[in-house]
């Protein structure tokens, strides 16, 4: 007795119903994510600058393709690990990827193994070139670094977890820095959980403005921030290195008096 797993149609050789799916997928959109990847020469990039501690003699599937394959299943909103071994037989994937087959689950969890501080160090080399490429290709002059902070959840004995009393939890307080103008996710840092905002912004944000003013075609700095960041050190830094701010501050008695007149 035939099943529906694959049945042709008369009326149209070309169309097939399956119950697998076949070779249909919802995430054609990679196509165009693949494209501006391709275009910013990733692949290479990313073998030329990132390092992990391998130790593998024999494997299926290199780092690079792995760390290709999470950002594409991260970018399609496929968050967890183990979806990879339901996207294993993906078209769209199998295709943007040149693959026959994707990364198991298991692959991909091991492949969180080989990274150590060094790759996290290459990773943000390879983040700084991807976005420099991109300023130069489309010749920016202008810059707004909004300076934040994050808070991730922690579980169990994390090094460096502690309580967050603003966010009533465990986890870390990052310092994180976008491009104002197109939203691009400039640098980070982590921290413990019960750091204040404005801790370490100097040594964070000294290298970002060293960079752009020496490295890129770029005439004006602005650092914005909200009223974590209301502190000399930010001042100054970005005083000795020629950028305007932009920073909120806090309601207080001495400001309210300011402003009546």
């Amino acid at each position: 007795m035939p099943t529906l797993q694959e049945k042709q149609v008369h009326f149209n050789s070309k169309l097939h119903i399956s119950h697998t799916g076949g070779e249909l997928s919802s995430d054609a959109g990679l196509v165009l994510i693949k494209e501006i990847m391709h275009k910013l020469d990733f692949s290479n990039l990313a073998q030329e600058l990132v390092s992990f501690k391998d130790q593998r003699h024999y494997y299926q599937h290199s780092n690079i393709s792995l760390m290709e394959q999470l950002l594409l299943q991260k970018i399609a909103g496929y968050a967890t690990d183990n979806v990879a071994t339901s996207l294993c037989f993906d078209p769209i994937f199998k295709l943007l990827l040149d693959k026959t087959t994707l990364a198991s689950q298991a692959s991909i969890s091991r492949f969180w193994q080989r990274f150590d501080e060094t790759t996290i160090t290459s990773l943000q080399v390879l983040n700084q070139t991807l976005l420099d490429r991109g300023r130069l290709t489309t010749n920016q002059t202008e810059l707004i670094i909004d300076v934040d902070l994050t808070h991730s959840d922690t579980f169990g004995n994390q090094e460096n977890s502690d309580f967050n009393a603003h966010y009533q939890t465990n986890g870390f307080h990052p310092l994180v820095a976008f491009d104002g103008q197109n939203e691009a996710f400039l640098a980070a840092q982590l921290r413990p959980g019960n750091v204040y905002t404005s801790k370490e912004i100097r040594l964070f944000l000294e290298p970002l403005l060293q960079h752009y003013q020496n490295s890129l075609p770029c005439t004006e700095i602005l650092v914005r921030g909200d009223s974590g960041f209301a502190t000399p050190e930010l001042y100054d830094t970005c005083e000795e290195h020629k950028a305007f701010y932009l920073v909120r501050l806090k309601a207080n008695r001495r400001l309210r008096d300011l402003a009546e007149s």
